[in-house]
């Protein structure tokens, strides 16, 4: 790359032409809710006994998925470009049931101009929500819960819809958000994204 200022606005623009991949870091701290600070938080020893549940109580072949997902290594999203259509499936682990994997439903990733945005769009249970710089290799998912047929209420409505998780990259066509404590049925739950097949 050429050197002085004509090397600096082709860096400049090599930049800008980069997949955006979330907001700003810092503009989280005030959109986040206390309760969803403390869900974080607390991320690391939720995991540990929602997958200790799922590995004890689990039917074996549901185990075997769960296993496979939880064990992906986390990868840089630099360069990932998330946006476009998405097969995407839940798993529960943890709580009521010791493990649920659920079948493929649609989720879509845009961007708006302010970073990228997920809804899921088909199944009964649904999410919409936008995506939050956390680290190189992980992002933070602030969204809402619900219903098919009712329209998405915004982030910070209350803890019934509120959604906070962590997203994690594992591929070239793969990634996840991992929710702790949810608000329903499980202690974590893991929304899975691979490219249509």
């Amino acid at each position: 790359m050429p050197a002085g200022p004509a090397g600096a606005l082709l860096a400049f623009l090599a930049a800008a032409l980069l997949p955006l991949p979330a907001l700003a870091d810092g503009e989280i701290l005030d959109i986040i809710t206390d309760a969803d600070t403390a869900r974080l938080d607390a991320y690391e020893e939720t995991r540990e006994t929602a997958v200790a549940e799922a590995k004890a109580g689990g039917a074996p072949e549901a185990v075997a998925v769960f296993e496979e997902i939880v064990s992906r290594p986390a990868l840089s999203f630099e360069g990932f470009d998330m946006t476009g259509d998405w097969q995407c499936r839940t798993v529960k682990a943890g709580g009521l049931a010791a493990l649920v994997v659920y079948d493929w439903f649609r989720c879509r990733v845009g961007d708006d101009g302010s970073g990228w945005m997920l809804e899921k769009l088909s199944g009964s249970q649904r999410t919409k929500g936008r995506f939050f710089t956390d680290s190189d290799t992980r992002l933070t998912y602030l969204g809402a819960y619900f219903v098919a047929g009712d329209a998405p209420p915004p982030y910070g409505s209350g803890p019934e819809t509120d959604q906070a998780g962590y997203a994690f990259r594992s591929g070239e066509e793969r990634w996840r958000i991992e929710f702790p404590a949810p608000a329903r049925e499980s202690k974590l739950d893991i929304l899975e994204f691979r490219r249509p097949q």
